[in-house]
């Protein structure tokens, strides 16, 4: 038998797992702690051990899914080596086929757990401010992202000084936009379409502040 602290690391991710796919599957309005507690394998007393309400469990579920999505990113951009390649690295986002991580169902496409639990939150957000907090920690990691290419492309000197923090936000503005659109609304905004869009988008902000070779410097 596990150690009791490892036994309580696995229940505790046990949870999580089933909340992250009840809450995606109906939503945080109509899930209970039952149902979350049967997804589990857990009774109602035994979920409340870990987790006292459906708030705290649902918090928790949204930081620890997206705090993996977010390792997930950083891990794929730490692979491209050009800075400006880094910003169109998230097509995952757009992909309905991509597998679901460690935390949620398996067999249900991440796209189809993420969205739901963010939809949820900035539902929630508007009219409480802890979920309006979450939601913008959410907002600052995608920035974070985001700027930690830009700067390094002016480090390196492929783009010129600029405003990153500024950028960022605009950039990641537009992937939510783009995102909302091809989830939501997916009739008339394809795969294609929101890939097509956001590197559109991403390729006209930063074009002003792209370095051009000196024509002298291409002679040479």
């Amino acid at each position: 038998m596990p150690p009791i602290q490892e036994l309580e690391e696995i229940r505790r991710a046990q949870i999580l797992a089933a909340a992250v796919k009840c809450l995606a599957v109906s939503g945080c309005a109509a899930v209970t702690m039952t149902d979350i507690a049967a997804a589990a394998g857990l009774s109602k007393g035994g979920l409340t051990h870990y987790f006292p309400s459906k708030e705290a469990l649902f918090k928790e579920t949204f930081k620890e899914f997206f705090s993996r999505v977010f390792l997930r990113f950083r891990e794929l951009q730490a692979g491209i080596k050009d800075p400006e390649m880094r910003l169109y690295a998230f097509e995952l986002l757009f992909d309905a086929r991509e597998p679901a991580m460690e935390i949620g169902d398996p067999k249900t496409p991440l796209v189809h757990l993420g969205y739901p639990l963010l939809y949820d939150c900035m539902f929630l957000a508007a009219h409480d401010s802890e979920y309006k907090a979450l939601f913008e920690e959410w907002v600052d990691n995608w920035i974070l992202l985001l700027k930690a290419a830009l700067d390094e492309g002016v480090a390196k000197g492929h783009l010129t000084e600029m405003d990153t923090n500024a950028m960022a936000r605009v950039i990641s503005a537009v992937y939510q936009g783009v995102a909302t659109r091809w989830f939501l609304a997916p009739n008339g905004h394809s795969d294609h379409w929101a890939v097509a869009s956001y590197r559109q988008a991403i390729q006209g902000l930063i074009e002003p502040y792209k370095k051009t070779v000196k024509e002298s410097e291409v002679r040479s």
